[in-house]
């Protein structure tokens, strides 16, 4: 296997900064869709627990119909029976006979007030259900049309960018292989733990960029001598100096206008 070819630190910080400046397109490109993913799937969550929601009081409806059909079936066989024992009466024998017809006709006009008084509970659930169909139907409307509003608003920003960042993330790893991994390992470490994911920045007006901390003016001679790597000791960040990261900047923004 041929050994990597000896590159001086220079090339390193060169490649460095141009791996910067990739990941941070990559990051304004996902800036630029902020939250609009998290929000699409959780419009998504929502309009699909409200449509649960609205089978679930559908079905709670039908099940209310059918206790209602069997309530009146069995009004209709108590009336049958009462029909039946009222002309049974008329063929007795003696008192106890006819009393006892007469507590089972007492029995089956219970039945039917009982079956009745179930009827109006079940048309009572029924109404105020429909109720709430009504009231999750509009909150459906309108949670869905937002959903359609947000979700056009994401393609359009993945038609713009998706290309671009797929691209730029493929380059990140083609500019990954190139660098040595110890290096990369401590870029990734940096980005992780910064806020901007900035890990390597040019020194600016005698600071590192995006910090307050004056560079020394023997470092920054290092810096522009570019003969080791330096590390800001406020930030941990990979330090280029100014005419190196003008240089990179250039080169890159022809390469990106290509994506």
């Amino acid at each position: 296997m041929a050994k990597k070819k000896e590159v001086t630190v220079e090339e390193r910080l060169r490649a460095l900064y141009d791996l910067q400046l990739i990941d941070s397109r990559v990051d304004e490109i996902r800036n630029v869709r902020g939250e609009l993913p998290l929000e699409v799937r959780d419009l998504e969550d929502e309009v699909e627990g409200l449509n649960t929601r609205l089978q679930k009081l559908n079905e709670s409806i039908s099940d209310l119909d059918e206790q209602i059909k069997t309530k009146k079936n069995l009004i209709e066989e108590s009336k049958a029976l009462i029909k039946k024992y009222s002309e049974q009466q008329k063929n007795v024998r003696n008192n106890r006979e006819f009393n006892s017809l007469t507590k089972e006709v007492e029995f089956q006009e219970l039945e039917i007030q009982l079956s009745e008084k179930h009827i109006k509970e079940y048309k009572t659930q029924i109404e105020q259900k429909n109720e709430v169909i009504d009231e999750t139907k509009a909150r459906l409307k309108e949670r869905d049309d937002h959903l359609k509003h947000k979700k056009n608003e994401l393609d359009a920003i993945l038609a713009e960018t998706e290309k671009e960042e797929k691209a730029l993330i493929k380059k990140s790893e083609d500019y990954k292989v190139q660098i040595e991994e110890r290096l990369v390992t401590a870029y990734t470490r940096i980005r992780n733990n910064v806020k901007n994911g900035l890990a390597v920045v040019p020194i600016e007006r005698g600071a590192s960029g995006g910090s307050f901390f004056t560079i020394p003016p023997q470092v920054q001679m290092e810096i522009a001598a570019r003969k080791k790597i330096i590390t800001d000791e406020h930030s941990g960040r990979i330090l280029v100096d100014a005419q190196l990261a003008e240089e990179q900047r250039k080169k890159m923004e022809k390469m990106f206008a290509k994506l």
